[in-house]
This record gives structure tokens, sequence and C-alpha cells, in this order.
């Protein structure tokens, strides 16, 4: 049995994955100068938006994920996470342990793939490391996703992983699946509806609350040991909204617009990479070690 499997309310995926093929879907790589020349008989007045309905095409599962997703990421919600998890007490592991830990995170009902946790974390990293990006950037490509041990506390999957989108103010509508917001109580509370909500114009994404992940969980075990281009990608390599469809610049600042340009370069390797090549851990592991000892202490709290 996967340690995924749950009461379907809490467990409409059959993958985790399930969510990022939908990312590839609704943001597919870059098209190159060459691709973007219309071919013949293209009507060149179509939209792009209108070559695919990607809620149309999305999979039940993942429509069902974001619908319990939308409706049940309250403000509140977000901030009781927050007191409950950021305190960082629930253990003190190693990152290579958490990695190894994380594997527990198994899915024997997904047939794509029989990589484990460790392993796609691996070929993240290994991307970056053959690009030949520095030291800071692999280290983070391979810590970025450990936040989903939270699945393996309790946590169902919509609180876990999934597009993250600032609570305690209006909507996107690029948001996906927006009408799902429809059963959200925050939809219903004044304070929330308009464009800035409780918040100040300019008041910097580190002060807004948004929706809870693992990767705000991620940021926080890690804040202490990475510089601060790993940290907002770790913190905002989920925020599509914002990084893929330019919303909520009125909530920018300085820093958070400076640093905007890390979380767009990292992107592709958080979702294009993954691949059924499996990496040898176990060769890699004195690799990783080291690196990991460059900047994280022997155990790190959780």
């Amino acid at each position: 049995m996967s340690i995924l499997t749950a009461p379907e309310s809490n467990t409409p995926l059959q993958s985790l994955d399930e969510v990022e093929d939908f990312y590839k879907q609704r943001y597919p790589q870059p098209m190159t100068e060459e691709q973007k020349k219309p071919s013949v008989g293209t009507d060149p007045e179509k939209k792009v938006t209108e070559f695919r309905n990607y809620e149309a095409d999305a999979r039940p599962t993942v429509r069902e994920f974001y619908r319990l997703n939308h409706a049940h990421q309250t403000y509140e919600f977000a901030l009781a996470k927050r007191k409950e998890y950021l305190g960082l007490n629930r253990r003190q592991m190693s990152i290579w342990e958490a990695a190894e830990y994380l594997n527990q995170l198994v899915d024997d009902s997904d047939p794509d793939t029989d990589l484990s946790q460790l392993e796609h974390l691996l070929q993240t990293a290994e991307h970056l490391r053959a690009d030949g990006k520095p030291r800071w950037m692999i280290l983070t490509g391979f810590v970025h996703d450990l936040g989903k041990i939270l699945c393996l506390w309790g946590e169902p999957q919509w609180a876990v992983v999934g597009d993250t989108f600032p609570t305690g103010c209006a909507y996107s509508q690029k948001i996906v699946f927006p009408r799902f917001f429809d059963a959200n109580p925050d939809s219903r509370d004044v304070r929330f509806q308009s464009t800035n909500g409780i918040y100040e114009e300019g008041c910097g994404l580190d002060a807004v609350n948004l929706s809870w992940g693992h990767d705000e969980y991620i940021y926080n075990v890690c804040k202490d040991y990475l510089p601060m281009e790993g940290l907002y990608m770790l913190r905002y390599h989920s925020f599509y909204p914002w990084h893929r469809e330019g919303e909520y610049g009125h909530l920018l600042n300085a820093q958070d617009r400076k640093h905007l340009k890390d979380v767009q370069d990292f992107n592709p390797y958080d979702l294009y990479t993954k691949s059924h090549a499996k990496p040898d851990a176990m060769a890699l592991r004195p690799y990783y070690e080291d690196l990991i000892s460059e900047f994280f202490p022997a155990k790190v709290r959780w």
C-alpha cells in the first residue's frame, strides 16, 4: 500500500508528480525564436491561450486537488500552520538524513516512474551542477522539495504541494482554477476583497501570508544557511502567479523585484529536469555530503 493512500477527500492525487505534470502543461518551456515563427496554416490572430484549455485538459484528480486547496487555504489556516510548524521542533537530522527520510514518501500507484524522492532531488541538483551553477545553487536544487516531509507528518496533499498564492487580499484570476475560490470563506470576508486587502502597497512578500505549503517550510529550515538568492528560490518556486504570470506586483518591494530573476532562473531546473534516468545516489553521496557540510551544520532543526 502506498504511504500516500488516504481517504479521497484528503488525497485526490494518485501521485504528487501529477501536480508537476499539470505545471508542465500550463507553463511549457519558453519557445525558441524559431519555434515562435508561425507555421503554414496558423491563424496569426489566434491567441496563445486559445490553443489549449488547461483547466479542461486537467486530470480529474488534479481538478479535485485544486478544489480542496482553494476551498481550505484560508488566511487563518496559513497562519495556524506557520505557528504549528515553524518552531522547527519536530526532530533534528542532517540534510542527507532528511532526504532519506523523505524516501518513505513512495507511491506504488504511480506507473510512470520508480524513482525515489532522493533520486528526484539528485536529478534537479545534477542538472544544475552540469550547467556549472554555483555550489549554493546546486545545494538549493537538492533541498528544494524536502519540505514535502510535511506529508509524512499527516498533512493532506493540498496543504503541501500546488501553486502558492497570497491570502488576505483579492485572488488573481490568473491563479489556476480561480472559480474554486468561491468555496473559500475568505472570499466572503470584506477585509480581503480589495487588491491590497490587509497589506500596504509595496510591503514586500516577506510580509505577505502566502498559502501554506512545502516552500514556506523548507525556506524556514534553511534561512540561516543559504544566500538570499537561494532562499528566494526555495520560498517562491511554487508561487507561479508571481514568477510566471506577473501578478501581485503591487505587493513587491525592491528586494522582491531584484530576486525575481533568481526564481525564474531556477524554475526550469525544478520543472523540466525530471526523467527516467536514475542517478546513482550512493556514488553521488560523498559529493553532496561535502557540499552540505559547506553550508549546513551536522544536524538541522525540522
